[in-house]
Parts: C-alpha cells; structure tokens; sequence
C-alpha cells in the first residue's frame, strides 16, 4: 500500500470533472468508464460507489487491478494504479449508502481502490 502524497492529494481536493476507471478482463481486455460518485476516506483508500457498473464490476469480482485517473482544475493529470475490495455491507458500505451518496443513486456496493501507485505524467509519486 502507499499514502497520496501531498501533491495528489492537493490535485483531488482541486479536481475537475468526472474520473477515469479502468479494469481488465481475464484476457486483458480493459474496460473504462467515468464515474462520479466517489470519496477518498484515506489516505491510502478511495472509494467509488458502483452505480450499474456491469462490466467493471465483473472484472473487479475477478480480481482485476485498478486505475482511476482525475484532472485537476488546471488541468494537471493524476493517475492511481491498486488492488479492490468490493463490499456490499459494513462501514464503508454504509457510509457510502446513507451517507455521502445521492440517494438517487443505486449504490450497490463501495467499490474500495487501495493505493499503490500514484502518477502525475509519467513521474511516480509514491
């Protein structure tokens, strides 16, 4: 596991527009979508709520890695690479549901990326 550093953390508190998911199949296929709805709960954890997710949620359930990618309002790119648990009940399932999501939103399950590796470019940052 690895920490956002500070410059990341400061590029999510300043971000633009939707993010960038992607994951990949058994036959390395990847598969991106946007999402919204998501909330860092630390500093090694990001959790994207799966509102229909078809295809993400089965790579995710096959144990594909993860990359979430977001623009900061200048424009600066950071790219997140981790590992994913997907919960459907307990804190952070919770959380997600009665607390920070819309309610207009299905919210079937926290989709939880634990860091690894976190890019600005091609720099590594952590």
């Amino acid at each position: 596991m690895a920490e956002l550093p500070e410059t990341a953390v400061k590029g999510w508190e300043n971000r633009e527009g939707p993010l960038v998911l992607t994951t990949v199949d058994s036959s390395g296929m990847p598969n991106t979508i946007y999402v919204t709805c998501v909330k860092k709960i630390a500093g090694d954890k990001i959790v994207v709520a799966d509102n229909k997710m078809y295809k993400t949620r089965a790579n995710i359930k096959a144990g594909s890695p993860v990359s979430l990618l977001y623009l900061t309002k200048d424009k600066k790119a950071f790219q997140i690479k981790g590992s994913v648990s997907y919960l459907t009940e307990g804190d952070i399932y919770d959380d997600m549901k009665n607390g920070w999501l819309d309610k207009k939103y299905p919210g079937q399950a926290a989709v939880v990326i634990h860091v690894r590796e976190v890019y600005s470019g091609a720099e590594k940052l952590a």
